[in-house]
Order: C-alpha cells, then sequence, then structure tokens
C-alpha cells in the first residue's frame, strides 16, 4: 500500500445540504450497514473487488485492501435544510424505505437535525410553491442577508459541527434540489477576486446558493461535491480556489437511472459501428426532484446534465455518417403518485447494413433514491481519500459516478461508463502503489 496518503484516522463529518430522499436514504443504509443489519449494494468501495499487478503478480482485491478508506464507523453525518424535521421524521415521509428498515436506527436519526439552510426561492420556486403540497411553515432558512454574511453564516455552521463532533475532517456534499440555470458570468465566475467582489455586492443573480455552500466548504478547508446538475463548483473561480486551498472538488449529478443506461448502452453502437438516427427520453417521478424540476428554469439544468452523454459517446466528428444528425430529446414529468419510484422510457432509432433502420426501447422502473445512495457513499469516501492523497481540484476519475462529468474548460470529458470505470480503477491502483495499466482510448 502507497504510503504518503494520511491514514484514515479519526471521525470524518459529511455535511448534506438537504435532508431529503437520498440523503436519509444514504444516512440510514449507513447506519444499517455498520451494525450488521443490511449489505451496501451498489457501493463499489465497501464491495468491490478489482485487479492489481500483471501476469504472475496479479491479484484481486477488496478496494479498501488496496487504499486506506474511512470505516464506515468513523462517519458522521450533519445536515442543512429548508425543512425542520430531523433525519428520522424525514425518512419516514419521503416513504423511499419501508419503517422496519428504519427503526432499528431511529435514535441515530433522530440525532441528526438540521441547521438552518442558506436558501433562495427564486433558484427553487416550485419548492416552496403551495400548489405543489408540503411548504416549509416557517420556512427553516437564514434571515435575508447578503451572499457574503451568508457565507460567513455556513462557515460558522462547519466549524461548529466539527468541533461539537469531534470531526478530524469535513467533507460538504450538495444533495439539495436542482437549482435554475445560470450561465457563466466571467466578471462574477472568472476569478476569486470577481466571485468574493460579487457576494460582498450581494449580485443574487449570479450566485445561486449551492455557490456560496461550495466558497464556504472551500475556505474552511472542507472539499466539496456537487451531486445535482447546478453551475457551481465548475466555475474558474472554484478552480482556483480548490486549488489555492488544496481542496477536491467533485461532480456533478449523480448518474442513477436512465443516464447510467444511456452511457452504457451508447458505447455498444459506437463499438459495433451502428449508426444513430434518434434517442427519445421521458421520466415521470413524483419526489421533491420531480417537483422542483417541473419548473422550466429547473428543467433546462436538468436538461443540459442529461443531454451531454450522447454526444460525447458518440463521436460525431470521427464518424459523421453515423452519428452528425442525432435528433436527442429528453423530458422529465412530475407525477406525484410515484413518488421516489421514477419510470424512464428510451425510444433509441438506429441503423445497421445497408442503413436498414431498427429499434430499442428500455423501460426502467427505478427507485431514485435506492440507485443512489450507494453513489453518495463511493464519493464522500473516495473525496476523503483524495484530500489525505493530496489531490487537489477537479477529480475526473470519480467521473464514473456523475451524468455531467467536471473537467477543467480545455479538457474533453469521459462519458462512456466503462472507460469512467478504467479511470476509477486506475487511479485506485496509483494510490494503492500499482502500475494504472489499464489504457484508455
Amino acid at each position: 500500500m502507497a504510503t504518503d496518503i494520511k491514514p484514515a484516522k479519526g471521525k470524518l463529518g459529511v455535511l448534506c445540504v438537504g435532508l431529503g430522499a437520498v440523503s436519509t436514504t444514504l444516512i440510514t443504509g449507513t447506519l444499517m450497514a455498520r451494525k450488521g443489519l443490511s449489505n451496501p449494494i451498489g457501493s463499489f468501495t465497501q464491495l468491490g473487488k478489482m485487479r492489481v499487478g500483471r501476469g504472475d503478480n496479479k491479484q484481486y482485491r477488496h478496494v479498501g485492501e488496496i487504499v486506506p478508506l474511512v470505516n464506515l464507523n468513523d462517519i458522521v453525518f450533519g445536515a442543512w435544510d429548508v425543512f425542520t424535521d430531523n433525519a428520522y421524521e424525514s425518512a419516514m415521509y419521503c416513504q423511499v424505505l419501508k419503517p422496519e428498515d428504519i427503526e432499528p436506527v431511529r435514535d441515530e436519526l433522530e440525532h441528526i437535525k438540521p441547521m438552518k439552510a442558506c436558501f433562495d426561492p427564486d433558484f427553487a420556486r416550485n419548492l416552496v410553491d403551495p400548489s405543489f403540497g408540503r411548504v416549509p411553515d416557517p420556512l427553516w432558512a437564514m434571515p435575508q442577508d447578503t451572499r457574503w454574511n451568508y457565507a460567513q453564516n455556513l462557515r460558522r455552521d462547519i466549524r461548529n459541527f466539527r468541533k461539537e463532533n469531534g470531526c478530524d475532517r469535513v467533507v460538504v456534499f450538495w444533495i439539495a434540489s436542482t437549482e435554475s440555470y445560470i450561465p457563466r458570468n466571467e466578471e462574477v465566475h472568472g476569478s476569486i477576486a470577481g466571485f468574493e467582489a460579487a457576494m460582498k455586492a450581494d449580485d443574487r443573480r449570479h450566485l445561486p446558493p449551492s455557490m456560496i455552500y461550495a466558497y464556504a466548504a472551500l475556505m474552511e478547508g472542507c472539499p466539496f461535491i456537487m451531486g445535482a446538475p447546478n453551475v457551481c463548483v465548475d466555475i474558474p473561480a472554484m478552480f482556483e480556489l480548490s486549488k489555492k486551498q488544496g481542496l477536491p472538488i467533485a461532480g456533478k449529478d449523480f448518474k442513477s437511472g436512465q443516464t447510467m443506461m444511456k452511457s452504457a448502452l451508447a458505447p455498444i453502437f459506437r463499438t459495433r459501428l451502428l449508426g444513430v438516427e434518434g434517442w427519445f427520453s421521458t421520466n415521470i417521478l413524483g419526489n421533491r426532484d420531480g417537483q422542483v424540476i417541473e419548473h422550466p428554469d429547473n428543467f433546462e439544468t436538468k436538461r443540459i446534465s442529461k443531454a451531454s452523454s450522447i454526444e460525447w459517446i458518440l463521436e460525431q466528428d470521427e464518424y459523421p455518417e453515423l452519428y452528425s444528425d442525432i435528433y436527442h430529446k429528453v423530458k422529465i414529468n412530475y407525477y406525484p403518485p410515484r413518488k421516489d419510484n421514477k419510470e424512464s422510457w428510451d425510444n433509441i432509432d438506429i441503423f445497421g447494413w445497408m442503413n436498414y433502420p431498427m429499434q430499442i426501447k428500455v423501460n426502467f422502473l427505478c427507485r431514485d433514491s435506492i440507485l443512489a445512495a450507494p453513489i453518495c457513499l463511493d464519493l464522500l469516501i473516495f473525496t476523503d481519500l483524495a484530500l489525505r492523497a493530496g489531490l487537489a481540484g477537479v477529480q475526473e476519475w470519480l467521473s464514473f459516478y456523475v451524468k455531467k462529468p467536471m473537467t477543467y474548460d480545455d479538457e474533453r470529458p469521459v462519458h462512456d461508463l466503462f472507460q469512467q470505470f478504467a479511470m476509477l480503477k486506475n487511479r485506485i491502483r496509483q494510490l494503492g502503489g500499482y502500475e494504472a495499466d489499464q489504457e484508455l482510448d
């Protein structure tokens, strides 16, 4: 095992922005797993084995035997939210898990009470719209203030959480709603100086809450993970700040359902040199994410994230006769009866030998938070590993877990699920003192 990685000693604090369906499913499953009452299915850090070495030196080992990972018993959870519900109340309300799978850890869940959120309803209007059902009353949020003061409040929250829980390290993780789309503004987002000046000027148009959380986390020495498709840490100011602070940043948008299928199917077409004429994707879901995305401004943020993978995987410049004119459409529909049980449909029009058309149809009835929870667990554990290994800036090796992998502006993202998995394993090999031996095309 490599010796230049700091050991995973002490407690790891995980501060979740949002204490809803995904967060409570993550927390409950983690607490159940460390009691031996549940199996962390879907988690590569907990169950995965991989090859290290080649030839006579080849071995298959668990990930935790190759690199030093934090023990589940050493993770402490906290959160911010606009609802006052503790983690137990929220888990029961969200109805992702059955009560019998929540009750064994009720005491620990009740202990996790959210701090007041940094919240701006202009970036998630449907979340507090009475026509969409439950509304926080009163809104459990910080008093209206400048963006700069919000950041100072969040920094104080992080310091208090670290001290009260005796945490050696803290990771801040956005597991909240998709914010409305904002394009980059170079004056505000192009540098730390411009970003801080905009906060002090209370520029609400260009600074959504997620950016304030990211800034506060990095300033407090905490890595930041973006679990939604928001424009947030994928801006030059955050690239600069993460490198200056020597901290990892990762994201964005969990690759849990439909996009996971796309990132696996599209490489098949490219590998077999089958043409693609059109790809129509639609979803129904009824959780708070679906409620928020029902607003067109928030849907645009999600649409951009979900639509990006096909164009990157099916290389139009390399194979213009096969992929230059793909009609790719994505729709998401809010349908409350389904709650967290999302259903997605994909219709793919392909063509083969002598241009003869064919169709593929995929109907995926998935459980959104059940698929997202192990992704969250792996992301926070690997991000902590990156922190202890001194890996600052964008963690492209974690692209395996996200819909819209972050890269620096002059780099090409990898969307192919299988190449992403090779990237992940190569980094683990390197950190474990082995050769990174899976080459990428």
